[in-house]
């Protein structure tokens, strides 16, 4: 049996392009996506209310124009709330 990972199973955009997402372990962690401005598919979220639209989807996150992030780089790139 693998090892199970926890998933995103709840979202909320916070100030400064960082986003509060709530996991299967009922840990909640801060994810930055301001680093992810970098990439051309990620620019868009520049927008405020895009940023702002992010929702749960499958196993993660995603806003409304198909950008994602991997649950394992969610998890693992984010820092406790606490």
């Amino acid at each position: 049996m693998g090892i199970i990972r926890p998933r995103a199973t709840d979202v909320k955009t916070l100030d400064d392009y960082k986003i509060l997402v709530t996991f299967s372990n009922d840990e909640s962690r801060i994810f930055d996506v301001k680093p992810y401005f970098n990439f051309i598919s990620f620019k868009e979220l520049q927008n405020h209310d895009l940023f702002k639209a992010v929702r749960i989807a499958g196993l993660s996150i995603e806003w409304p124009n198909g950008v994602d992030i991997c649950p394992d780089e969610l998890y693992y790139d984010s820092v406790p709330l606490n």
